[in-house]
């Protein structure tokens, strides 16, 4: 593997670290379940307005089973390399910042809620797009058609200072 095979920074977070997260996927899972012993293994029909056992299948397959193993995958990707940035939202999204697009680059400190509605990938349609998935630091880039996008990082210093370099090097032409 030749180091161009090689980000020159790469952080990983994954949303299985954020407990409170985790503790409500789990206990809407084991909710799920509890329906699905409850009716399919037990035979007694699970709430007073029970619903067909097909749909405890399906909601135990999807929500019992599906949403731990989706939230234990999902995991925010940061990697800087000699040519882009890639933030990628495994498995839902992937944005590629060719260092030609990235008009500056900010360190600091903000509010994910107030500033972006939260942690996950926020503000789609706005020109302010967040990657994020715990903490409130992180490395925001102005990019030169006036959007900005922050990537949350737990080493956002780090990780600025990495993209900096690399941009630096990128417009004086090699």
């Amino acid at each position: 593997m030749s180091d161009s095979d090689r980000p020159i920074f790469r952080e990983v977070q994954y949303i299985r670290s954020v407990w409170w997260i985790m503790l409500l996927v789990y206990a809407i899972a084991a909710l799920m379940w509890w329906g699905f012993i409850e009716q399919i293994i037990l035979g007694q029909p699970w709430g007073s307005n029970p619903g067909p056992d097909w749909m405890i299948w399906l909601f135990w397959i999807f929500i019992g089973i599906g949403f731990p193993v989706i939230f234990n995958l999902i995991r925010l990707t940061v990697a800087v390399w000699p040519d882009r940035v890639v933030a990628q939202y495994r498995p839902i999204h992937t944005r590629v910042i060719p260092y030609t697009e990235i008009e500056s680059i900010t360190a600091h400190n903000y509010k994910p809620v107030r500033d972006y509605g939260g942690w996950g990938i926020k503000g789609w349609s706005g020109k302010r797009i967040a990657y994020n998935v715990k903490g409130k630091s992180g490395v925001e880039l102005m990019l030169t058609d006036d959007r900005s996008v922050m990537l949350g990082s737990q080493d956002a210093n780090r990780l600025a200072f990495a993209i900096e370099e690399q941009w630096h090097h990128s417009r004086a032409g090699g």
